[in-house]
C-alpha cells in the first residue's frame, strides 16, 4: 500500500480536529507577530522564533527551523508575510522527512517476522495501556492475530487494564498477576504466541522512572529472557508519550533512551493540547522515528503517523 494512499476522508477529518487546538493556538500567535508587517524581517522573525518554542518545538529544533527560514530571506531578498505560511510548512515538512528514515504503511507488520515482538514503554499515565488496546485493536482490524502480555507487575491496575482492553478488543492476554516477574510474563507470552502462531506480541513494561540504572536492568532482563524464545525480539521498542506534557515528554524521552534501544515513538493525547508541536521537536532531537498519535479517545483514533498528511492538517486553515 502506497505511503499517502491510505488516508481517508474520516481519519483525515480525525487527524483536522485531533490537532483543531495547536492550529487555533498557533495561527493565531502567527496572525500577531506579522499585524502591520509586509516582509519577513528580524522582528517577526524572532517573534517566530517565541511561537515556536511556545508551542512545545522545543529550543533546538525551532533555531534550526529560523535558520532555515533566514537563510530563504538571504537567497530571495524579500519575502513577504504572506509567504511565511508555505515556508513554514515547507521547511517542518523537510524536517520531518529528514529524521525519519523509515515510512509506514498502516498498521502492517514485516513478512519476514512472526511473531512480531513489541515492547511498550513509557511512564505511568501517558497512556501506555490505551495504546495498546487500541495498537491491538489496530492491528486485528487489519486481520493480524494479537497476543497481549500484561508485564508491568508492579501495579494491579495495570494488569487488570490491560485485561479490560484484551477483552474489548477480543485478542488473549498472558498475565500472572501483581508481583509477578515481569521477565517471566514476557517470555511466557512469547511462547504463547508462538505455539498460536500469532501475527504480533505487544508487552506492556512498568511505567516508573525509579532511576535510570534500575529500569535498564528492568528492561534489559525483559529483553533477554524474550530472546530465549525469539532470538531477535524485540523487534520494536514503542515509547509511548503524552503530547501534552510538552517540554516534560522530551525529558522522558531522554530518559527511556538512555535506559533501552527505542526505536519508535507514539504521541498520544494531542487532540486535548494546543502542544501538538512536540511532534515535530521530539523527532528531529532524538531521530526517532514517530510511529503513531493518538488523537482522539476512540478505538480508532490511534492512527498510523503520516508526516505529509500531519503537515497539511497542521497547516490547512
Amino acid at each position: 500500500m502506497g505511503l499517502f494512499g491510505f488516508f481517508s476522508k474520516e481519519k483525515k477529518k480525525d487527524l483536522d480536529e485531533g490537532l483543531s487546538k495547536t492550529k487555533e493556538s498557533f495561527f493565531g500567535k502567527l496572525s500577531r507577530a506579522v499585524v502591520g508587517k509586509t516582509k519577513v524581517d528580524d522582528e517577526v522573525l524572532d517573534n517566530l522564533e517565541e511561537i515556536l518554542i511556545t508551542s512545545d518545538v522545543g529550543v533546538d529544533t525551532t533555531l534550526k527551523i529560523i535558520k532555515r527560514i533566514e537563510a530563504r530571506v538571504e537567497k530571495d531578498k524579500y519575502v513577504g508575510t504572506n509567504e511565511l505560511d508555505l515556508i513554514l510548512r515547507e521547511e517542518i515538512a523537510a524536517l520531518l522527512e529528514e529524521n525519519n528514515s523509515t515510512d509506514y504503511d498502516e498498521f502492517t507488520l514485516p513478512e519476514d517476522k512472526k511473531p512480531y515482538v513489541i515492547m511498550v514503554v513509557g511512564v505511568n499515565g501517558v497512556g501506555k495501556t490505551t495504546t495498546i488496546g487500541k495498537l491491538a485493536h489496530q492491528f486485528k482490524k487489519a486481520g493480524k492475530s494479537v497476543v497481549l502480555g500484561a508485564s508491568d507487575t508492579f501495579r494491579a491496575a495495570a494488569v487488570d487494564q490491560l485485561k479490560i482492553w484484551s477483552e474489548r478488543v477480543g485478542v488473549p492476554i498472558v498475565s500472572q498477576g501483581m508481583g509477578a516477574d515481569p521477565a517471566s510474563v514476557a517470555f511466557d507470552t512469547l511462547q504463547s504466541a508462538v505455539s498460536m502462531g500469532a501475527d504480533v506480541a505487544i508487552i506492556d513494561t512498568a511505567g516508573r522512572l525509579h532511576n535510570k540504572v534500575n529500569l535498564m536492568n528492568e528492561l534489559s532482563k525483559i529483553k533477554r529472557v524474550m530472546q530465549k524464545v525469539i532470538p531477535d525480539a524485540p523487534h520494536e521498542i514503542l515509547l509511548v508519550l503524552d503530547g501534552s506534557t510538552g517540554q516534560n515528554a522530551f525529558e522522558q524521552a531522554k530518559q527511556f533512551t538512555a535506559a533501552t534501544e527505542v526505536n519508535a515513538l507514539a504521541l498520544t493525547k494531542l487532540d486535548g493540547t494546543a502542544k501538538g508541536g512536540v511532534v515535530i521537536g521530539i523527532s528531529d532531537q532524538f531521530k526517532i522515528p514517530v510511529k503513531y498519535i493518538g488523537v482522539g479517545e476512540g478505538m480508532d483514533h490511534l492512527q498510523v503517523f503520516n508526516r505529509k498528511e500531519f503537515v497539511n492538517s497542521l497547516f490547512n486553515k
